[in-house]
């Protein structure tokens, strides 16, 4: 495991001779993440946003990796920052309100789901999640709207 971390890291170090704009960063990141070296990958998405503070999309994902290892307040603090930059995109504030519910602070989580619902009407996983929230909270039947309109929108599993 300690060989193959250092063969990432060296692959980091020498790549960064190489990279030349944000999106090299932003795209070496989300290897990394994939890979599930989130570390690795918040560092990548730090040299994405050093190079171009207005990509939003290095935010987010740097949200998402915060959120993979259980760094929620970071990984708010990022989708903050990308919300801000680009508050019309749906996945951000989808994000946003996984990581809330994560937390355990559902009504805020269901504000983050219902915008974006209204930035895209079609997310079923957004339905889906704002439902689990309203559940959580013993509102039953607002739930199960949500449920129904996530199962209309075709979602039919979730993981």
């Amino acid at each position: 495991m300690i060989y193959s971390v250092f063969i990432l890291l060296l692959v980091l170090i020498t790549s960064a001779q190489c990279q030349k704009t944000a999106e090299d960063w932003e795209n070496k990141g989300n290897d990394f993440e994939n890979k599930s070296f989130y570390d690795l990958a918040i560092k990548c998405y730090d040299e994405a946003i050093t190079l171009n503070p207005k990509d939003a999309e290095a935010w987010c994902d740097k949200g998402i990796a915060f959120d993979r290892q259980g760094k929620y307040d970071e990984a708010i603090k990022a989708y903050d920052e990308s919300i801000i930059l680009l508050p019309v995109i749906d996945t951000f504030w989808f994000g946003k309100g996984n990581t809330l519910y994560k937390q355990g602070k559902y009504d805020e989580s269901i504000h983050a789901f219902d915008k974006a619902i209204e930035l895209d009407p079609k997310n079923a996983k957004a339905w889906y999640n704002k439902g689990t929230a309203l559940k959580t909270l013993g509102r039953t039947i607002e739930a199960n709207t949500n449920f129904v309109k996530a199962k209309e929108l075709g979602l039919v599993h979730v993981s």
